[in-house]
């Protein structure tokens, strides 16, 4: 736990140099998107390789059950998926998936969603898990390995240039994934060209409930604990509208907090929440 905690925090303060000696206005889009990748496959090679490490957010089952994840479908995924589970919300629940359905888990991690979307979708249908640390990949090869298993797959990439053919799939699903990034009218766009007309975007992620000031967006400390990329809940709606969706409900994930103290007051100041979307393609 100590291993994690301390590679966590020398990857943190470092990054934070480089991160404010690149950015001109103070404003997300100034985050440079190259040293921020680096930073978040180092911290979720950690989740990969020590998943009961310190971090700033909940890992494993405990929060699985929290969210409202069913302990009976949970029983079928791999232990090894589960444990290293990060999530923030529970958006199943939204609009159930649909026997032989296509399914794209968009920050698949160690495979537990793209597990737990395979088990509702079976063998007719397909998940197809993408991610871009290469320790989260092997660990999620290896679970499906052990799993019986034989619709789904994972494969390395990024959210922002997605390497998946046009209109390849009926739903999109993520988990605390994309405010991690910082340019969402993209990641938004890549989402929106490979759904088929009609497909649903159904995810979780972090937002605030106040507009974040430069100093906590220049803060890369505070990127990488899910808060420094987070937008402004009905701002971060209408990014999703503008990329081509009608939004269908959105529900709070009020079980969800994080887990160190100084991530909790910057929670509490800005109002960071999270939230669960079902948006649909036009």
């Amino acid at each position: 736990m100590e291993v994690a905690f301390r590679s966590a925090y020398v990857q943190i303060t470092t990054l934070w140099g480089r991160c404010k000696a690149s950015g001109a206005s103070g404003t997300s889009m100034n985050i440079d998107l190259q040293e921020l990748r680096g930073y978040i496959a180092d911290m979720y090679t950690d989740v990969a390789q020590l998943p009961r490490g310190n971090f700033h957010f909940p890992t494993g089952r405990p929060i699985l059950e929290l969210l409202g994840y069913s302990p009976e479908l949970l029983d079928k995924i791999p232990s090894g998926a589960l444990e290293s589970f990060a999530g923030v919300g529970y958006h199943f629940d939204l609009e159930p998936l649909r026997e032989g359905e296509r399914v794209l888990d968009l920050g698949s991690g160690a495979g537990t969603d793209a597990f737990f979307a395979a088990l509702q979708v079976g063998a007719k249908g397909h998940v197809t898990g993408l991610d871009m640390t290469d320790a989260m990949l092997d660990k999620a090869h290896r679970n499906l390995e052990m799993s019986s298993l034989s619709n789904v797959s994972f494969k390395k990439g990024y959210a922002e240039s997605l390497p998946l053919d046009d209109q390849s799939f009926d739903v999109v699903i993520s988990n605390g994934v994309i405010n991690l990034s910082p340019v969402k009218e993209t990641v938004f766009a890549e989402i929106h060209r490979v759904l088929v007309p009609g497909g649903r975007l159904m995810f979780s992620d972090i937002v605030t409930g106040v507009e974040l000031p430069d100093s906590v967006r220049d803060n890369c400390a505070l990127w990488a604990e899910c808060i420094g990329g987070a937008q402004e809940s009905q701002r971060y709606l209408r990014l999703i509208e503008k990329a081509g969706f009608k939004i269908e409900k959105t529900s709070p994930n009020d079980a969800y907090s994080f887990s160190q103290d100084s991530t909790q007051n910057a929670a509490a100041k800005f109002r960071v929440h999270s939230i669960s979307i079902l948006a649909r393609r036009l």
